[in-house]
């Protein structure tokens, strides 16, 4: 079962929504964790919202701190916008996805973030075999 690490500064929006999304798609065919280097307090309320509107209720969801265990356990590493801010760890797939940052931005920008997002997951989880049916 692969697992996928979706990776962020501060883990309030954009690897939230992937995370989701991911989970949403695959079902039981993976793991997914969602993690920040340096985790804000809460979630994006704009990105909250955003999801909602696509029917996925994250308004329970905390920003997580990076671990080591979950980069060595994770199979695939989606980094969003980490920059240098980010360990690398050898051996592993990484995809670096260029997206907007929702924070501070219009609930039109991120839904067009989310959008975007639920692509690059649904590609993603393809290439992997595991969406669910």
């Amino acid at each position: 079962m692969p697992e996928i690490l979706f990776l962020c500064v501060h883990n309030a929006g954009r690897s939230q929504m992937a995370a989701a999304f991911a989970r949403e798609l695959g079902g039981d065919r993976l793991l997914v964790y969602s993690a920040g280097s340096a985790p804000g307090e809460t979630l994006n309320p704009a990105v909250v919202a955003a999801m909602s509107e696509a029917g996925i209720d994250i308004s329970f969801e905390r920003p997580k701190k990076l671990t080591d265990q979950m980069a060595l356990d994770a199979d695939v590493i989606v980094t969003m916008g980490c920059g240098d801010e980010c360990p690398y760890y050898p051996a592993k797939r990484y995809d670096d996805w260029i997206l907007t940052d929702p924070a501070g931005q219009s609930l039109e920008v991120v839904r067009a973030v989310r959008d975007d997002i639920k692509a690059r997951v649904t590609s993603l989880l393809g290439e992997l075999g595991v969406l669910a049916e």
